[in-house]
């Protein structure tokens, strides 16, 4: 049966408008997305059968355009669609965190840098500009490793920071693995970058690690 031919309470758009997007399913919502379904299959059964080919909805969210495209129904125009969503709700996040208050505690940055870093399969090292009250300013991906880790230079770092008049600095970078523990070369590396960056009198807030479902803060471990 067609959505159309559903009562129109129950149909994803209307339930939308009527009581809110978080009232509705992953089905739902990724229907509205979807607006139509394929020959015998309403936009819902095809959002659910997605779902469950992908696993989940970040599977789905996070599978590349090939995979995508084998699937009856998606195609480039969609595609295209999907990552445009995704990329309006980063930039979303960012807007959000620079036109907000101090950034005084490490759980203020985390959904952004999630967002950003989670599901990056090469580890990239970030850095977040902040002022002298700790607003932040900046933000940027400053190198980028293999699955195994990032080569950080202490001289770019600084020469970043400066140029981009920091007063303070939140270190992040992500974990392909999914493990979001420090390992001692992350420690290390923090070291290195703190020194460096007190030399020109910019203070390292905290330096956070993105995992699978997870944001470990170095602060907070007492490592800075």
């Amino acid at each position: 049966m067609r959505i159309q031919d559903w009562p129109v309470a129950e149909r994803p758009r209307e339930r939308l408008l009527a009581v809110g997007a978080r009232a509705l399913s992953e089905a739902e919502l990724l229907a509205i997305w979807l607006r139509s379904g394929t020959r015998g299959q309403s936009a819902v059964d095809l959002a659910r059968a997605l779902l469950a080919e992908f696993g989940s909805l970040r599977g789905l969210l996070t599978a590349d355009a090939a995979r995508l495209f084998r699937h009856r129904g998606i195609g480039p125009a969609r595609y295209a669609e999907l990552h445009a969503a995704l990329e309006l709700a980063r930039r979303h996040h960012y807007q959000t965190l620079r036109a907000g208050p101090a950034l005084t505690s490490p759980r203020l940055a985390r959904d952004f840098l999630m967002a950003e870093l989670r599901d990056r399969d090469q580890e990239v090292f970030c850095c977040l500009y902040l002022d002298t009250r700790h607003r932040l300013t900046g933000f940027e991906a400053l190198f980028t490793g293999t699955i195994d880790g990032a080569s950080v230079h202490p001289r770019e770092v600084v020469k970043r920071a400066l140029a981009c008049r920091a007063a303070a600095v939140i270190l992040a970078h992500n974990h392909p693995s999914g493990v979001a523990e420090p390992s001692r070369a992350d420690e290390l590396i923090t070291v290195r970058l703190r020194d460096a960056l007190a030399l020109v009198d910019i203070r390292v807030v905290d330096h956070l690690i993105v995992g699978e479902n997870a944001c470990t803060s170095l602060a907070e471990r007492g490592l800075l």
